[in-house]
């Protein structure tokens, strides 16, 4: 079967399915759309490609999809049933996460050996993190996968589908440079000695070769991120980075009535941690060539997502271990980093005020104010507010279009569990 028959069968499905313009021609059209930027064609209006199919072969094709509805619902329906079964979220894309950390260590090689020594640092075999932010990519994009018949799996559909997932796993690998650059970066900020439960890069090699190396890293996603060809993507990347230099700028230069506001923390740590995240999650759902509302729901699951990892991150600031996290527990506090917790706690008691004004350089303070918040409910309203955002990042996901396809229902499944691992996580 040619390509352009595939197609075109596949559109007059669509198309048929639709009365009065529906949602069938509306995907029919997105499809097209898709389809000709991947294979560098253009292609004329799908209701035309539709009449021209239909006319030929008409009768054979309403024969043939209605044998193939039939033997496939049963199909259907256990898959359905297969995708409400828990599975490890991480374990669907285990092996796709293997590919890409081959290809992150090939990407960040370097001419300079000291560099490249810096820059492979954090995607070394056993230094490479949860790889949270990738695996929640791949799963978006299976959970916004468009349904492809079986019958033309072995063509064009098949080499669009491939084509795809190399650019979502793309932005897969470019999310993850831009967020290790930050890292890099932070560290040298923040004057750390630990990170992912090993020695930090500057406290080995120093600050300047840190700082560039995490800037090396932001050329090589750069180069990465224009060979994708889609100024839309480039903007939504760029704008995140862009986010979080904003976000930590903030976090040094705070006055006085910015370190009480809860307002100006949520917007620093959406900054800082949940606009890379989210903007990526649209990036892939935008290369699939969905809707500007479909691709809306895939940023508010990744915003809300971000913010409840980080209000979490700020409660294993204060509950958890240095072996735990990976890094030194009250490390916030210590740096003069107001959170949530402690926000909360200042409501509950206004003497803290005082406290937080004179600064955590005096160990007495940092006791008297971790006795506030223990006394307080910080913690709580804290955990209360990170599962509200939980709770809108699934009804983000149970928002998207209806599908009866078994891969898709289960990466959706997954990206809920993964909402409950974040809220439940103790490092």
């Amino acid at each position: 079967m040619s390509w352009r028959w595939a197609l075109a069968r596949r559109v007059a499905t669509l198309v048929g399915s639709s009365t009065g313009g529906g949602s069938g021609a509306a995907q029919a059209q997105r499809l097209f759309s898709s389809s000709g930027a991947l294979l560098g064609r253009h292609f004329p209006p799908a209701s035309q490609i539709r009449n021209e199919v239909v006319g030929c072969r008409g009768a054979a094709f309403v024969s043939s999809r209605w044998l193939h509805d039939a033997t496939q619902y049963q199909t259907r329906q256990d898959g359905a049933s297969r995708a409400e079964e828990r599975q490890d979220p991480f374990e669907l894309v285990a092996d796709e996460l293997s590919i890409l950390a081959n290809r992150l260590r090939s990407m960040v090689a370097a001419e300079v050996p000291k560099l490249a020594s810096a820059a492979e640092y954090f995607f070394k075999m056993g230094a490479e993190g949860k790889r949270f932010r990738p695996t929640v990519l791949l799963l978006m994009a299976s959970a916004l996968k468009f349904p492809v018949s079986e019958s033309t799996e072995g063509g064009v559909f098949s080499m669009l589908a491939s084509t795809l997932r190399t650019r979502q796993q793309n932005i897969a690998e470019i999310t993850e440079m831009i967020h290790v650059a930050s890292l890099l970066h932070d560290d040298v900020l923040d004057d750390a000695d630990t990170r992912r439960g090993v020695t930090s890069l500057n406290c080995i090699m120093g600050n300047k070769l840190s700082v560039l190396a995490g800037d090396f890293l932001l050329s090589r996603a750069c180069v990465a991120l224009a060979a994708l060809g889609n100024t839309e993507v480039v903007s939504l990347m760029a704008t995140a980075v862009e986010h979080l230099v904003t976000g930590e700028t903030m976090q040094i230069s705070t006055s006085r009535e910015q370190r009480r506001s809860m307002e100006y923390y949520l917007q620093k740590t959406y900054y800082k941690t949940a606009s890379l995240i989210s903007n990526s999650c649209k990036a892939v759902a935008i290369l699939a060539g969905h809707t500007a509302d479909v691709s809306l729901l895939a940023y508010e699951y990744g915003r809300n997502l971000g913010l409840a990892f980080q209000l979490i991150d700020d409660v294993l600031d204060f509950t958890g271990t240095s072996a735990s996290l990976g890094k030194g527990s009250l490390s916030d506090i210590r740096h003069g980093i107001i959170t949530a917790p402690m926000l909360y706690a200042m409501e509950e008691f206004p003497q803290l005020h005082d406290v937080i004004d004179q600064g955590f350089d005096n160990p007495a303070n940092v006791e008297l104010a971790l006795d506030y918040l223990q006394k307080s409910r910080g913690i709580e309203r804290t955990k209360e507010l990170a599962q509200e955002h939980v709770n809108l990042a699934i009804k983000a996901i149970e928002a998207l279009p209806d599908s009866d396809d078994e891969d898709v229902l289960i990466s959706r499944r997954a990206l809920i569990d993964i909402t409950q691992r974040v809220i439940t996580r103790t490092k």
